[in-house]
């Protein structure tokens, strides 16, 4: 392996995706793929990609799709909107129009079941974890990073102001800005918490546990993952990493 792709979840790297994030709303395409590009180093921390089949649920224009592609996965995106598929121009090749929580793939088809900030928008979240561990095969990996609805960004564009409620929130950016947000809470955006989620991975008898880690912060801030309430707060998004365990 190249020593200089070896992924590391270390403070450089944090500020780096912190920085990079301010200019989301300026230069989309440079951040996502950016974005795209950390985070199949932080996949391959957990499978080697090259020559896996990968599903990206909700992948929306294909960043991470191009990602994987550059591992060597052999890929595709299923996704809702096919707006958004289109959205910077033909939607990838094989790109798959589905809902998240019936997805049109069989049952263990996948190596891997990516997916990158889709859980807050899907209002039935929990479908839409079991559905990934469905699709995935064996001892694969189902990998899912999302925004917990208390993190500074969990309002997304109408952040800081959910923290006084998802609908003030909404209210307030379209008094601001004269149109609704994207992110509409209650429509397209719905509050999904850390404990929720961990939770349900106690619950879920088709896989087990490899991970769960804030995923922008340093690895050394694994701990806040049991600290109840205050993770809430701190961080951030949360990647769970799961193993599709065998029949």
């Amino acid at each position: 392996m190249n020593e200089s792709k070896v992924f590391r979840a270390d403070l450089a790297r944090s500020v780096r995706l912190f920085l990079a994030f301010r200019t989301e709303q300026a230069s989309p395409a440079e951040y996502y793929t950016a974005l795209a590009r950390d985070t199949i180093g932080q996949l391959g921390q957990y499978v080697e990609l090259a020559g896996q089949v990968v599903a990206d649920v909700g992948g929306g224009p294909g960043f991470f799709v191009r990602e994987l592609g550059h591992a060597g996965a052999l890929s595709f995106c299923v996704d809702s909107d096919s707006g958004e598929m289109a959205a910077l121009g033909p939607p990838e090749k094989g790109s798959i129009a589905g809902s998240a929580v019936r997805l049109p793939i069989a049952s263990g088809a996948v190596d891997v079941c990516f997916s990158s900030n889709v859980l807050e928008h899907v209002r039935d979240w929990r479908e839409m974890l079991a559905e990934m561990v469905r699709v995935t095969k064996p001892d694969g990996i189902i990998f899912v990073a999302f925004t917990n609805w208390l993190s500074p960004y969990g309002g997304h564009e109408t952040s800081p102001w959910h923290y006084l409620g998802g609908e003030r929130a909404v209210a307030r950016y379209q008094r601001s800005h004269g149109a609704m947000p994207k992110n509409r809470f209650g429509h397209s955006l719905y509050p999904v918490s850390v404990a929720d989620v961990l939770e349900w991975t106690r619950s879920v008898s088709g896989a087990s546990v490899v991970d769960a880690v804030p995923r922008y912060l340093p690895g050394w801030t694994r701990p806040l993952l049991r600290v109840p309430v205050l993770r809430e707060f701190l961080t951030w998004n949360l990647l769970l990493v799961l193993r599709r365990r065998s029949a």
